[in-house]
């Protein structure tokens, strides 16, 4: 039995926005976490200790990232060299250079040598002696549509028949090398790649026009005893049979709200020819939380925004405040206050939003052409207005006041109108 730990997603140096800075060590309290994180992989992989470390792309957010941040991605990985773990590094497509084009951030580590170190960038199989016996590994990295096909291939050809185009190439590359494994030593694919049945989030949209879906039917091979994946960022195991598990640990901390309510964790395997088992372990990872508030139609926007505020567990998590009020509510916010009851987050942001007059109910128009009696449309605006609520009465009452006695100087100054002011509601009627 050959034991693997399958992490991916480090994107270490994301989420600066959502830290602050460390006064202590000059840097980003989050990638302090992301370290930290990462810390917390490399000590399980010594601690059990494990044979194989394989990690399924996107070590950076881009492919250039600062030398600081490299230094602490290494600093971690070089405990693996001193304890002579295998380790495998793939590369993905936040890995890249221009689409593939130019090489990847994690090829330095093939360049200098590094004992123990392979890095996947093109589709090959590594064979890899652990200490507890070989095991074959094909690296499937990234793939655009570059990587298989030239222009002339695709010219006249639809978006359709690209993407056929592209799984054929890519069918029959895999094919090659599946035919060239030992049947009798265990296997591992290791892919960066976008499932046609994943559940997706962020990485859709970081990946239009750049990448193509591959169908789960090209892994579901017999020859393979497990398919540690990378670029989703949310933990799934998308064959239910685990001939072979396909599986996708997702990223091992938040990069963003988008991923508030997903666990973040590694997966451990124990493989074996014909058999393997694996676990999901989460980490604890620094919780994103957002309070949404609606206090449009509240006595005391205030007192909702502290009692929504107070329901929520905020310690040393990442929070986002959102609430909706009127533009005459403005004044009776208390930004001091809000700022005092969130004190106790990591990060927090206030997002105030007004809400939009096309919103409200519409009010009827008053103008010459209009048929709406002028009161019916007072009354409906102020029904739409709670801070002239207690003032509604008398503000009816002055109003009939008023046509009234616009009505009666009216027709006097203008004789034979052929109109009856008599009624005395402030109505006007055709005679």
């Amino acid at each position: 039995m050959i034991k693997i730990l399958h992490l991916s997603d480090i994107h270490m140096g994301s989420s600066f926005s959502h830290g602050r800075l460390n006064p202590e060590t000059g840097l980003n309290t989050r990638l302090e976490d992301f370290v930290k994180t990462l810390s917390r992989c490399i000590d399980r992989a010594l601690e059990e200790p494990v044979d194989l470390v394989l990690f399924g792309g996107d070590a950076f957010p881009d492919a250039t990232p600062p030398p600081y941040i490299q230094e602490k991605f290494a600093s971690q990985f070089r405990r693996l060299v001193d304890a002579r773990v295998p380790t495998v590094l793939l590369v993905g497509n936040h890995d890249q250079h221009s689409q593939g084009q130019g090489g990847a951030s994690l090829c330095i580590y093939r360049t200098l040598g590094v004992p123990g170190f392979m890095v996947g960038d093109r589709l090959m199989t590594h064979h890899i002696q652990t200490n507890n016996g070989t095991v074959q590994v094909i690296t499937l990295p990234w793939l655009t549509r570059s990587t298989l096909l030239t222009r002339p291939e695709t010219e006249g050809l639809s978006l359709a028949d690209v993407n056929q185009l592209l799984i054929d190439r890519l069918r029959a590359a895999l094919e090659g090398e599946i035919r060239r494994l030992d049947p009798k030593i265990p296997t591992v694919l290791l892919g960066h790649l976008m499932i046609d049945n994943a559940s997706y989030g962020a990485e859709r949209f970081l990946a239009v026009g750049k990448g193509f879906t591959i169908p789960l039917s090209l892994l579901t091979r017999p020859e393979l005893d497990y398919v540690a994946l990378g670029h989703v960022h949310r933990h799934q195991n998308l064959n239910s049979s685990n001939e072979p598990p396909i599986i996708y640990p997702g990223s091992i901390e938040r990069v963003d709200f988008s991923e508030e309510k997903e666990d973040k964790g590694y997966v451990m395997i124990e493989l074996q020819r014909g058999s393997t088992k694996w676990e999901f372990c989460p980490l604890p990872v620094r919780a994103f939380c957002t309070i949404n508030v609606d206090v449009a139609n509240a006595a005391d926007p205030q007192a909702a925004l502290i009692k929504a505020i107070a329901k929520k567990n905020i310690t040393d998590a990442v929070v986002r405040l959102i609430y909706k009020l009127r533009s005459d509510q403005i004044d009776l916010i208390d930004n001091a206050a809000l700022h005092q009851v969130l004190s106790s987050a990591h990060s927090y942001t206030i997002q105030p939003e007004l809400i939009s007059q096309l919103a409200r109910p519409r009010l009827p128009q008053l103008d010459a052409s209009s048929s709406i009696d002028p009161l019916d449309a007072l009354k409906t605006y102020l029904d739409n207005r709670e801070d002239l609520k207690d003032i509604t009465a008398q503000m009816m009452v002055a109003a009939q006041q008023l046509l009234a006695a616009d009505t009666e100087t009216w027709l006097e100054s203008t004789p034979g109108t052929g109109i009856d002011a008599s009624n005395t509601d402030g109505q006007l009627r055709l005679l």
